[in-house]
């Protein structure tokens, strides 16, 4: 049995069995995709501090190369319940392990939100892309949207613009919202047009393949067809909570209702990270999350 499992391999997971092994405890982290979380997806990151710059892929290798030499057990699994036995919880994984812990910290991170159109799902890997860094290769020299105008999107077109013939953000709001840096970052490129006030009407396709948008202006009401080879998916995220929600209250928005404590109703469970109710969701923020909670859970234990 294992002091601290951990569920999820991200920069608070991460964080959370760094200070669970430096306090003498055994850990466990469970991830289902891989490790490092969302950072991974980041080519360039300039907010870490003790680095200029990193990118996201070399930050996580350096973060798992830390808790493994620490002492760390993981396993590339998917929890899919924790059940709470009292001084026992026990966490399952969808492919049919069962792992006992006197203690969880629930670290799951958030998924890519969706448009909801018709047809969305079919294309995603054919057309529709979340990440630049992962697919912007693929659209070397071709036409890209991206639907968002908060910091993800601007850091996905950046990338993109670089990449690409021309990059079209569609905006569902009046202005961007962005930090100012990477607005600049993105209009200093001259093959890049905008649409704010734009609802995405649906996705245009031929013989399976995504050809363009339709847009519709939400002041006019004018609609037309912009047409592309790609769309980039940046709208927000979704906390994957849903398998907890007995042990810990949800918000309504389906994250984590808990305070800076990181703890729960529930006796020896505890969250982390931004999957957790919080108005920042920053590397350094997850951190500070998985360091409490792993303290809190010490705490516990002793």
């Amino acid at each position: 049995m294992y002091d601290i499992i951990i569920v999820g391999g991200g920069p608070a997971g991460m964080t959370a069995a760094l200070y669970g092994l430096r306090n003498g405890k055994s850990v466990l982290v469970i991830e289902k995709a891989g490790f490092g979380g969302q950072i991974t997806y980041s080519p360039r990151v300039e907010n870490i501090p003790g680095f200029q710059v990193v990118s996201g892929n070399e930050f996580a290798d350096k973060f798992m190369e830390q808790i493994l030499g620490q002492g760390a057990d993981v396993e590339l699994e998917e929890v899919c319940e924790v059940i709470d036995e009292g001084d026992k919880k026990i966490v399952k994984t969808v492919e049919g392990s069962a792992f006992e812990s006197r203690t969880v910290i629930i670290a799951a991170g958030v998924k890519h939100r969706m448009l909801g159109l018709e047809g969305e799902n079919e294309l995603v890997g054919e057309g529709i892309s979340f990440c630049a860094v992962c697919d912007g290769d693929f659209y070397k020299g071709k036409t890209v949207c991206v639907a968002g105008g908060g910091n993800s999107a601007f850091v996905e077109a950046v990338l993109l613009a670089d990449k690409c013939s021309e990059v079209i953000m569609l905006q569902d709001l009046s202005d961007f919202t962005a930090d100012k840096k990477l607005q600049e970052d993105f209009f200093k490129h001259d093959n890049v047009k905008t649409h704010t006030d734009t609802k995405i009407l649906s996705l245009v396709t031929d013989k399976g393949s995504l050809t363009g948008v339709e847009i519709q202006n939400k002041l006019t009401g004018e609609k037309q067809i912009v047409n592309c080879d790609g769309l980039f998916v940046a709208i927000g995220l979704i906390p994957q909570n849903e398998p907890y929600e007995k042990l810990a209250d949800l918000n309504s928005y389906g994250y984590f209702d808990s305070t800076e404590d990181c703890t729960t109703k529930t006796p020896g469970i505890f969250v982390a990270g931004d999957c957790r109710s919080k108005k920042v969701r920053q590397v350094t923020t997850a951190c500070a999350d998985g360091a409490r909670a792993a303290l809190a859970a010490c705490d516990f234990l002793r």
